[in-house]
């Protein structure tokens, strides 16, 4: 007798999931759309749903089976949170259902300020959470913790699926010693790394002069504020110079995207015009084309963008469009390959779905997924770095080397197209490097024929 309610349930649970809701665009997304809706139960074959009666009852199966027969008790809640995470595990590495508490931290990362280690992770369906990125200045970065890494152990604990819900383990007060065993390729065996926790306030933006008239913004991440940060650091830095900068090295190196909105406004801040960057998805709010607006800060002088195989994203999105527009030379190493848009979806009850809704797209119309943004010039570390990660062992992955992941139109073979992390200060060396050629090209004589 315990069908009939738990179809009602379910038939509930589809609707819910597909009503109008209000997209919040926490993570490379911008609008929002309202999703199909249907106040009719019968309608959950229709062309809107698509969930036939025969998978429905087929779950009810198991769930009748589990509630029945598994050796312990079950509960209710416990069981359908799992289920519905379970339609979300096999999509893609960044399609997730988050709980009230993980929804709210996930717009605290947007805001810039969260208590815990201050590390960009990938949870992967063993448990594990694989290192995307440590971010600047904060007790993951200081711990020597890199992108590739994954931690496999939180206090001597094996992390377990579960952990994934809720803030998880690497959250915590601040002051709280958290031990992580970590998994590191080209080392022989985990290691462990002790931190202390601390209140992440992350400062997106900082800068400074490389020499007279060339100037050095390093951006970690996309945040709320970036953009403005950007637009007041570039002024002070152009103050510093006379007025003018002769040109600017943007280090968008490890950074592992945020908000879109961000991204695209630096974009127009460099540009006078052209697509910045556009998005595909199956419904049509998620079609959308961003151009630039008149009014280059930088007043047409040189810009190189500085990426390495940490750089993802909304990151990809902008040295994308710097490039394909013939603004900034790219210095560094092919980038992560991330091109997809998530978008948080709000549920009734507080909780809310991330789920992947479109793809990127560069000004040329090529597809970043699994591809990532190739340099104008490639770097390699430098000898001191390449000895350390011979010992250490080097971490280059993509997005193409993700279980599970969306497979980019234009992708090679997964692997094929690692690039390498660039830390260090060699590389803004290199970049300025680049940036000065075209000035000293152009005060070379010319040659007589």
């Amino acid at each position: 007798m315990r069908r009939i309610p738990l179809f009602a349930f379910l038939f509930a649970l589809c609707l819910s999931t597909a009503q109008a809701q209000q997209q919040v665009p926490p993570d490379d997304a911008d609008g929002a759309r309202a999703v199909a809706s249907s106040d009719d139960p019968d309608a959950a074959e229709s062309q809107a749903t698509k969930v036939p009666l025969a998978e429905i009852r087929r779950y009810v199966g198991v769930y009748d089976a589990i509630k029945q027969a598994y050796v312990d008790p079950v509960d209710d809640h416990k069981l359908m949170q799992s289920a519905i995470k379970g339609l979300l595990l096999d999509l893609d590495p960044h399609s997730a259902y988050l709980e009230k508490s993980d929804a709210q931290e996930f717009d605290e990362e947007t805001s810039g300020a969260y208590d815990g280690i201050g590390v960009e992770v990938l949870s992967m369906p063993d448990g594990t959470v694989k290192v995307v990125s440590a971010i600047d200045d904060t007790p993951a970065a200081q711990a020597g913790l890199r992108s590739g890494d994954v931690i496999v152990a939180v206090d001597g604990r094996d992390l377990v699926p579960a952990d994934a819900v809720g803030p998880g383990p690497l959250r915590g007060k601040p002051g709280t010693t958290v031990k992580l065993e970590v998994v590191r390729e080209g080392v022989a065996k985990p290691f462990e790394v002790t931190l202390k926790r601390d209140t992440i306030r992350v400062a997106s933006v900082r800068g400074r002069m490389l020499e007279p008239g060339y100037g050095y913004i390093r951006i970690s991440q996309f945040q709320t504020d970036t953009a403005a940060d950007f637009e007041r650091t570039l002024e002070k830095l152009q103050a510093q110079s006379g007025g003018k900068l002769r040109g600017l090295v943007l280090d968008l190196r490890s950074n592992p995207g945020g908000l879109l909105t961000s991204a695209v406004q630096i974009a127009d801040d460099l540009l006078d015009s052209g697509v910045i960057v556009s998005t595909r998805g199956r419904m049509a709010g998620n079609d959308a084309t961003f151009r630039a607006t008149p009014g280059d800060r930088m007043h047409g002088a040189p810009v190189v963008a500085l990426v390495d195989a940490g750089s993802a994203s909304a990151t990809e999105v902008l040295s994308g469009a710097l490039h394909d527009l013939q603004r900034a030379k790219i210095v560094g190493s092919r980038t992560f390959g991330k091109g997809l848009v998530q978008t948080l979806l709000p549920l009734d009850n507080g909780d809310s779905v991330k789920l992947t809704t479109a793809r990127y797209y560069t000004p040329s119309g090529k597809s970043i997924q699994g591809v990532g943004i190739v340099p104008d010039v490639v770097l390699k570390p430098d000898k001191a770095t390449a000895d350390k990660q011979a010992d250490d062992g080097p971490a280059p992955y993509t997005e193409a080397s993700l279980p599970g992941h969306l497979r980019g139109e234009d992708e090679a073979e997964a692997g094929d197209n690692a690039g390498d992390v660039l830390p260090g200060d060699a590389p803004i060396a290199a970049a300025l490097q680049e940036l000065k050629k075209p000035v000293a090209q152009a005060a070379s004589p010319a040659p007589k024929g």
